[in-house]
């Protein structure tokens, strides 16, 4: 937010909040960005080929015993969240 505060030459004691300078400056959320590239990355590699390494990483299961604690966010669990909140559907219908 620094970057941006400087872009509108605005200090912190001037007590404007970071939402109204990112609409000043037309700047979309981090995490639309975010959701946005990862979509891209993946309609990018749901069209290569299926003998590509790339999208055989993709549904690859690692073999062994996970550690304990909570399980680590996978790829897998990223992709169906995205999926979700930007309401698409990838199974049959009905």
């Amino acid at each position: 937010m620094r970057m941006v505060r400087s872009m509108c030459v605005v200090k912190l004691q001037y007590r404007i909040p970071s939402k109204q300078l990112k609409e000043r400056l037309g700047l979309d959320d981090i995490i639309l960005v975010l959701q946005r590239n990862r979509l891209r990355w993946y309609g990018h590699v749901l069209r290569k080929e299926d003998n590509d390494w790339v999208k055989k990483c993709m549904e690859y299961e690692v073999e062994g015993v996970r550690p304990r604690g909570r399980p680590k966010k996978t790829w897998r669990d990223t992709r169906a969240t995205v999926l979700r909140l930007c309401g698409i559907c990838l199974g049959q219908p009905g």
